[in-house]
């Protein structure tokens, strides 16, 4: 895995989406389109006391937003990875990781997959993709990146 020294910034190109049933293997998934963020929105607890003129906060649990969304191409191998997807988790979560081949972490998240594959939207002369929304159980964060295989 390359190093990212260059201070203009990392580049998507390459980046890949894994799952698997345990940390640090992970089942490559092809054509995916995009992968949408995980921003952390920290709570706000009131501490002001009575003497107070202006409320005063302190952190509290950030939120997740409970929803992971990948785009995927849809085509044959792509419903059937999708359909091993849902068997490997059989109604429990999986770990995922959002891989990127120049920089050393990646993004680790355990969230549960749907129990079935959504339904497309169709546009006329369009691409046809699938948002599939993963639930988050635990956002686990930055860790050592593994490439994802192509095989399980």
């Amino acid at each position: 895995m390359a190093s990212s020294t260059g201070a203009s910034g990392v580049s998507t190109l390459g980046a890949r989406l894994g799952y698997g049933a345990t940390k640090g293997t992970y089942t490559f998934l092809s054509r995916v389109n995009s992968i949408g963020g995980i921003s952390l929105e920290p709570e706000q607890i009131d501490s002001s006391a009575l003497e107070d003129f202006v409320s005063r906060y302190v952190p509290g649990r950030s939120d997740n937003g409970g929803t992971l969304t990948v785009t995927v191409n849809l085509t044959d191998s792509t419903i059937t990875e999708w359909e091993t997807v849902i068997s490997t988790a059989n109604g429990g979560a999986l770990y995922w990781e959002i891989y990127f081949p120049n920089l050393a972490k990646a993004f680790v998240v355990k969230a549960y997959p749907p129990a079935k594959l959504p339904s497309p939207e169709v546009e006329q002369n369009g691409l046809l993709t699938v948002e599939i929304n993963l639930t988050i159980e635990e956002y686990i964060g930055v860790e050592s990146a593994v490439a994802p295989s192509t095989t399980t």
